[in-house]
């Protein structure tokens, strides 16, 4: 069918690319991309992270119903399963990007993202939007840095995943 050929597509331009530097990451803590993307591309000392949303990662549910706050919650653990596949913590991103669907939510979402970088924020733009994948109320993208090197743990030798 259409999604298969799409798939095997998208997995054949995957290993090849990452052939040319890139690192596919992928963890099943975070939940399994909803379409032809990856969790993160790793490049050249930074994690590029695709924009999460608030699914329970074991069942591919949304998480937290009408509750912005909640669906936050989900969206940083999300973020956090991500960054801990590669040994990295909040404190490796240096750039987030929040899409909201309505400005009024811009305190809620303030209050649950605020926990998680409780000193030295990373650079931040946030916008409002019309909708969402599965209808979420947030998503979050994020780019991080490897400390101290150009390598993702996966390339360096002795590295613990």
């Amino acid at each position: 069918d259409q999604w298969e050929k799409s798939a095997g597509r998208v997995r054949s331009l995957a290993r090849k690319e990452t052939m040319s530097g890139k690192t596919i990451v992928h963890t099943d803590k975070a939940p399994a991309a909803v379409g032809p993307y990856s969790q993160a591309v790793a490049v050249n000392g930074m994690l590029y992270l695709s924009g999460q949303i608030p699914l329970d990662p074991a069942t591919g549910a949304m998480v937290g119903g009408d509750d912005v706050a909640q669906q936050t919650e989900q969206v940083m653990k999300n973020i956090q399963a991500v960054l801990e596949s590669q040994n990295l913590t909040f404190d490796s991103i240096v750039k987030t990007t929040v899409l909201i669907t309505d400005m009024d939510h811009f305190g809620a979402v303030n209050e649950v993202y605020a926990k998680y970088f409780t000193s030295d924020p990373p650079a931040r733009a946030c916008f409002a939007v019309k909708t969402l994948p599965k209808n979420a109320l947030v998503e979050i993208e994020s780019i991080a840095v490897y400390p101290n090197s150009a390598e993702p743990p996966a390339k360096r030798p002795n590295a613990a995943l």
